[in-house]
């Protein structure tokens, strides 16, 4: 007989070994639960990114053809072979001079609270 035989643990009764138990099975199901939650979270935000993407991409592409398109109805109209490209080029370099000079970073800012306020918690089941 040693020193820390099983014979003389009088504490392990079968009653706190369930307990034990329950408790390792309590935190197994609680830390599998967190796992499912961020996989979801993880998911959710790779759906998101993935079809925002897709959109730009579409969306690029429109803006693309759209202008192609309003060039070649100026040059048509003008009667020439790149007027119609010079006023489109133009009409965005005024664009963008207006957004360098003009406007604020503090209005995108202002826009994108208003967007994003929360976000993160209105997903959130378990806040009151």
């Amino acid at each position: 007989m040693g020193l820390f035989s099983d014979d003389d643990d009088a504490t392990k009764t079968p009653r706190t070994d369930n307990i034990i138990g329950n408790l390792k099975g309590y935190l197994d199901t609680r830390i599998d639960l967190m796992r499912l939650e961020v996989q979801q979270k993880v998911k959710g935000a790779m759906v998101g990114t993935m079809h925002g993407a897709a959109m730009a991409g579409i969306g690029l592409v429109f803006f693309l053809f759209l202008n192609l398109f309003i060039a070649l109805l100026l040059n048509e109209q003008l009667d020439s072979s790149y007027w119609g490209f010079g006023i489109v080029a133009g009409f965005y370099l005024v664009l963008l001079i207006v957004f360098v000079v003009g406007v604020d970073k503090k209005v995108f800012q202002g826009v994108a609270d208003k967007l994003l306020d929360n976000t993160i918690y209105k997903s959130d089941k378990r806040q009151a």
